[in-house]
């Protein structure tokens, strides 16, 4: 195929030099009817490329294949036999993958260190998930992928799971020995599903981590919004092989998607894989030379560690993306809520990820020199104010096998039965009746489903006043909770 094509992009210029008028949807009419106030902030061309994707930039019966044509030159861009694309993140694409994997009931494997909408597929389906448990540090209290053999043994106990799911990268940017893990699955006869929504740009440059599709991954899900230059919620799921039917994984997505698509997202998806398979090698390659020389200049700032070697350890990560430059501001005597509030107020920079004891960059190939000074720049601000900052609250950190769930009942029947609210100071012991996610990174503590520990609680209390942000239970103080009714 055409790489340089790009049929959603070149339907939207089409539809603009025929000055084309839609009485549909959007009502906004390409602006002219937005509030002038609005217009102001975001500008009249936000609005001018929102146009309705059916009836307007295909026809009424979309015959002219726009947007099947741009998921075709994605796949065999990226190597894989199919992609959809999604405009509603990768949250939807992983459980559409959850949904499609399975018959409605039975188990799945899941590595403990899935993101929120993991346990929101859990919630839809019904599906009883059995935790495969992570690599977790317990000097650094991080959490790497699990192993291959971590894998197998959940196998074992549970040959009759549909699926096994991992998250590869982490947000953390560590990755899995996925290769092996697809094999252990594969032997069984039972696919493998990647939440890959950090490597969208993996397949282009050979020394980036390797990709779940080469790995041999089923389903592989990724967030072109993340790691790529598409919009916020722009998604593509992968499939390749025939242990997935393609139709039901396709069905599955359109029970959970909007009717009503953003062609802006899929225009900025058709047009990142078009700049990626005509240049992604050499875009990636300056992004990595540029995450190296930066990795270098904030080791060398006092104070501050960037950790690789420990992350990669016998019994730490199989992999590792350089783009993501994970910063510990120990040395400093702060913490990491403390540093990435500074750096937001002080400096007017956002990081990516935070922690405990950690800060966070992501360099995508948007990056160059001006913004790594920025950064830098930021950071040598940090290294001099850091003195003057309070002590920082303690942590009541956990160790690893705190994190492994108690399940006492599963998730959907605690999440939608008879719940009641606590006191949290009476909480522990019960049957928890919604998830409690520190984000970033979204990777709940407490799950629907899970007999809540004391130890987690304390963790999330303490966290809580050292700067820890928890947006989903009802109570984000965490002064109540609410637990299965007895």
């Amino acid at each position: 195929m055409d790489q340089s094509k790009a049929p959603v992009l070149e339907a939207l210029e089409e539809y603009h030099r025929l000055d084309r008028y839609g009485f549909t949807p959007p009502g906004h009419r390409q602006g002219r009817g937005a509030d002038p106030r609005t217009i102001e902030a975001l500008g009249r061309d936000t609005f001018r490329s929102d146009v309705l994707a059916t009836a307007g930039l295909d026809d009424r019966k979309a015959s002219g294949g726009v947007l099947s044509d741009a998921e075709k030159l994605m796949a065999e861009a990226v190597g894989a036999e199919q992609a959809f694309f999604s405009t509603c993140g990768s949250s939807l694409s992983v459980k559409a993958a959850m949904l499609a994997v399975t018959e409605g009931d039975g188990e799945i494997l899941i590595s403990r260190d899935a993101h929120k909408s993991v346990t929101a597929g859990l919630l839809f389906s019904g599906l009883r998930p059995q935790w495969i448990p992570v690599r977790y540090d317990e000097d650094l209290h991080l959490a790497h992928p699990p192993a291959p053999e971590a894998v197998e043994k959940m196998w074992e106990r549970h040959p009759d799971a549909a699926a096994a799911l991992i998250v590869s990268p982490t947000p953390y940017g560590t990755c899995a020995d996925l290769e092996a893990i697809a094999e252990v699955c594969h032997s069984r006869g039972k696919p493998l599903i990647v939440d890959e929504a950090w490597g969208a740009h993996l397949p282009f440059h050979d020394g980036l981590p390797t990709w779940a599709m080469s790995a041999g991954a089923d389903i592989c899900v990724v967030s072109v919004h993340k790691m790529g230059m598409g919009f916020e919620q722009g998604s593509v799921y992968h499939l390749q092989g025939s242990l997935v039917d393609p139709v039901r994984l396709q069905q599955c997505a359109d029970l959970l998607a909007s009717t009503s698509s953003n062609v802006m997202l899929y225009a900025g998806i058709d047009g990142w894989r078009r700049q990626m398979a005509l240049h992604g090698t050499e875009l990636l390659d300056r992004a990595i030379q540029l995450a190296q020389r930066l990795r270098a200049d904030i080791e060398a700032l006092p104070g501050l560690h960037v950790p690789h070697d420990e992350l990669l350890e016998a019994e730490a990560s199989h992999d590792l993306d350089p783009l993501h430059i994970l910063i510990d501001v120990t040395g400093l005597g702060i913490s990491g809520y403390q540093a990435s509030d500074w750096l937001r107020a002080e400096q007017r920079i956002d990081m990516s990820l935070v922690d405990h004891r950690r800060v966070e960059a992501v360099i995508t190939t948007a990056d160059d020199d001006a913004s790594a000074e920025r950064l830098l720049a930021a950071l040598e601000q940090l290294v001099r104010a850091a003195p003057s900052m309070p002590t920082p609250p303690k942590i009541k950190l956990p160790h690893g096998s705190d994190f492994e769930p108690d399940m006492a009942q599963q998730p959907r029947a605690s999440f939608f039965g008879p719940v009641e609210v606590v006191p949290v100071g009476e909480a522990a012991g019960r049957i928890a009746a919604e998830q409690i996610t520190p984000y970033p990174p979204g990777v709940p503590a407490i799950l629907p489903g899970e007999r809540i520990s004391q130890t987690i609680l304390d963790y999330l209390l303490s966290g809580l006043e050292a700067g820890l942000y928890l947006p989903d239970p009802a109570d984000p103080t965490l002064q109540t909770v609410r637990v299965v009714r007895e």
